[in-house]
């Protein structure tokens, strides 16, 4: 085994190296500089990495891609929302919409906390009135059926009508909350009633 520590030029056919040359075995390897725009992306993407992982990790000047479009996309259905909340006739499409909005659903959930969890329990497991978080349901379980038994009542099963008291967009928005519950089988919930969907 040799190592040279000069350039050299051997037999064979390859000429002047011009680089440190190591041979073993017959192998030869020479120590060329490497090219200046292979270093130049290396060391920028070097820098831009550092740069990317202190605006957005430690110092959190602004949000991830993936955050930044979330809000984006949360903002984008709320104002959705807002337009069919107000939108004339209700469809099972437009209540499904709604039930996909964070803020309308948090809306429905606060009205729900208010004034259905008297019959309905916390998280509407059921007390009086029935589960509405299992398969069973008295009175229909599509989202028209959801809405119209707030909008309308029910009185011979005691369940009084919403509609004039709560106001469109609030029933509209305590519906999208029952579809989002609907079939989470919360634990403790009162015993099934009604048929099963």
């Amino acid at each position: 085994m040799t190592t040279d520590e000069t350039p050299q030029k051997k037999d064979g056919g390859l000429g002047d190296y011009h680089g440190l040359v190591h041979e073993y075995d017959g192998i030869i390897e020479l120590d060329n500089q490497l090219p200046r725009w292979w270093l130049f992306t290396l060391f920028g993407a070097i820098v831009f990495a550092a740069g990317y992982w202190l605006y957005f990790h430690s110092y959190q000047r602004a949000d991830l891609p993936t955050a930044a479009y979330e809000k984006e996309k949360a903002a984008q259905l709320a104002a959705e929302a807002e337009q069919l909340k107000l939108a004339g006739e209700v469809t099972p499409e437009i209540l499904t919409k709604l039930s996909h909005d964070p803020a309308t659903v948090e809306q429905g959930k606060a009205v729900f906390a208010e004034i259905c969890v008297t019959c309905h329990a916390e998280g509407g497991r059921g007390n009086i009135g029935p589960n509405l978080t299992d398969d069973y349901w008295l009175h229909g379980s599509d989202p028209l059926h959801v809405y119209d038994t707030i909008r309308n009542g029910y009185l011979p099963k005691q369940m009084p009508a919403w509609g004039k008291t709560l106001g469109e967009s609030r029933v509209r928005a305590v519906a999208a909350f029952v579809l989002t519950i609907k079939g989470s089988n919360v634990p403790g919930g009162k015993a099934p009633q009604g048929d099963k969907i």
